[in-house]
């Protein structure tokens, strides 16, 4: 019997059409971008761009009617362009050559420093809702820790040999590799590094993050940053991590805080003398769920200030810089690469993260407005859910996103997530009772 070809899930079956456009999203997405948008145009002179048709303001409202409306390609958006205008700009005609090698040079940087220039804004906005809750264990370290952040690479997918522009290319190139540090309080991306090589490991963007981290920080890795040298310089630089116990580690146990069956929680060093790598003092906590153990290090020696069980609930919430990197790779079409240079690679990942922030914005909005956590809300479902506000808008139904997003009557759309077990009560004892 034949196996069935691998399929890769990021490539799966991308829609022909755009879906319909819609003025109440349009004029939300200018309301959040043009200040960011206006505020580069200094810069755009300083790099030498001619005040062209195709200049900044269009190619941000390009790139964002490429992922919001889903457009196929740049020929489907050329059409877009002529006939609809996009966001916030008029109908305008321009040869689709033209369209085509803009994308292909227009510089990335300039997206880069829109994206950033966005942050600030909703981080802002995040502070202004006030109804949302946290999860408690974020709630316990935000008392000790001024941010707690989450860092993990991610090697983009295969080129999808769509366009003619990469024709040429070998099957089963790889675009490159990103790194991006995600803030597990506000969900917002605060930083995304590229590497063209995708064979990078997660070490190559260490001196990035070490610069980019700031003394009171907490920040969550995985076993890709498990370097020696590394950790001791987050020490060094007063930032405190969580990670996870690499397999046959040289441990000596220093001191015991917790100990049964299913929690030890004590003081190690870890590691040896060999080849100049520098021992360190960490705690180590095993915790014992069903028949799976789990192993945790970090930096943060005092049970008081990090329980056994704030840590574990913390390190569990790592996976929402996965889910980051689902979202804009499946989600938002990351994987569906424009065009095969170095600087269109490069603008897209910036313009797709610009849209995933301005989405996990919208997201905190309704989870705001429905007084829940924004570990209940759906960024997939909403997402895919603009299409139902759009004919309801249209109607003359709904005018407002977020309310219709939260309206009782619409939690058909999936935008709420079922709960599939009850949530337990989390232990903040820095020394738990034996079970």
């Amino acid at each position: 019997m034949s196996k069935r070809p691998k399929v890769n899930s990021d490539h799966a079956q991308r829609h022909h059409t755009p879906t319909i456009d819609n003025e109440a999203i349009a004029k939300r997405l200018e309301a959040l971008l043009t200040p960011a948008v206006f505020a580069q145009q200094k810069y755009y002179k300083q790099l030498g761009c001619r005040d062209r048709i195709l200049n900044l303001s269009l190619m941000v409202a390009a790139v964002l009617t490429l992922l919001w409306r889903q457009v196929p390609g740049v020929q489907e958006l050329n059409r877009l362009l002529a006939r609809e205008g996009l966001l916030w700009c008029h109908p305008t005609k321009v040869a689709q050559q033209s369209l085509s090698e803009r994308f292909l040079v227009f510089p990335a940087e300039l997206f880069e420093r829109v994206f950033k220039d966005l942050l600030p804004q909703l981080q802002l906005n995040w502070q202004q809702r006030l109804r949302r809750t946290l999860p408690d264990s974020v709630k316990f370290a935000r008392a000790n820790f001024e941010h707690i952040w989450i860092a993990d690479g991610s090697t983009l997918e295969a080129l999808f040999r769509k366009l003619k522009s990469l024709e040429d290319l070998k099957t089963g190139q790889l675009a490159g590799k990103i790194c991006t540090v995600i803030d597990l309080v506000t969900r917002l991306p605060v930083e995304v590094w590229f590497n063209n090589n995708p064979a990078a490991s997660d070490t190559n963007f260490e001196t990035a993050l070490l610069n980019l981290l700031s003394p009171k920080t907490l920040i969550l890795l995985d076993r890709g940053f498990y370097h020696f040298q590394f950790l001791q310089q987050l020490i060094d630089q007063e930032v405190n991590f969580i990670t996870r116990l690499k397999a046959r580690a040289s441990i000596k146990y220093l001191k015991i805080f917790s100990y049964d069956h299913s929690l030890k929680d004590r003081l190690i060093q870890l590691g040896t003398v060999r080849r100049g790598a520098p021992v360190l003092t960490l705690r180590l906590i095993e915790i014992k769920i069903g028949k799976t153990s789990y192993s945790y290090i970090t930096s943060v020696l005092d049970p008081k200030i990090l329980p056994p069980y704030v840590v574990a609930d913390l390190y569990r919430r790592r996976w929402r810089v996965e889910e980051a990197f689902y979202a804009v790779k499946r989600l938002l079409g990351l994987s569906y690469l424009w065009t095969g240079s170095i600087n269109g690679i490069k603008l897209q990942v910036w313009a797709t993260w610009l849209f995933y922030a301005v989405l996990i914005d919208l997201g905190d909005a309704v989870a705001d407005e429905l007084s829940l956590p924004f570990d209940r809300i759906s960024l997939e479902m909403i997402f895919r859910g603009l299409y139902h506000f759009s004919v309801a808008n249209d109607k003359g139904k709904a005018d407002d996103p977020i309310k219709y997003f939260a309206a009782p009557e619409n939690q058909d759309l999936g935008v709420v997530k079922y709960l599939r077990k009850p949530v337990s009560k989390l232990d903040f004892s820095p020394f738990p009772a034996p079970s």
